[in-house]
């Protein structure tokens, strides 16, 4: 069974640095995007950065030049994907999941209850359970 995990999240003030880390094991596909999504209070879940099996990466428009997403896959059972987050802000606060999936997908996907869905259409499907950030002074 797929198992995608993250920690790192906590409460920071504006200004301060987080770093995400999700652990994925049992993954069955040999290509993989990864990446992360957040799911701020009252609001859909939006991506915030994606990294491609080819390892280029993407960014949310407001994290761009703040966030950075790195993949460690060094052990072959396991991948670590980390967030690197610089300056956060209030409007950073959000549960943050990683996500993984055989079929490309950008921060800008399609995202409902139920899934967020890839560049052809299809779900993502494999995400974590969420860890929490919150950003107040």
């Amino acid at each position: 069974q797929v198992d995608l995990a993250e920690s790192g999240g906590g409460s920071v003030q504006p200004g301060d640095s987080l770093k995400l880390s999700c652990t994925i094991s049992n993954y069955p596909h040999t290509k993989a995007s990864m990446g992360w999504f957040r799911q701020p209070p009252g609001k859909e879940r939006e991506g915030v950065a994606v990294i491609l099996d080819d390892g280029r990466s993407f960014y949310r428009n407001s994290v761009q030049g703040r966030f950075t997403i790195q993949k460690d896959s060094r052990d072959s059972r396991i991948t670590t994907l980390h967030l690197q987050m610089n300056n956060v802000q209030p409007d950073d606060s959000a549960v943050y999941y990683c996500a993984a999936s055989p079929n490309d997908f950008g921060p800008f996907s399609y995202c409902t209850k139920a899934d967020c869905y890839g560049t052809d259409g299809r779900p993502i499907g494999y995400w974590g359970q969420g860890t929490l950030v919150s950003v107040s002074s």
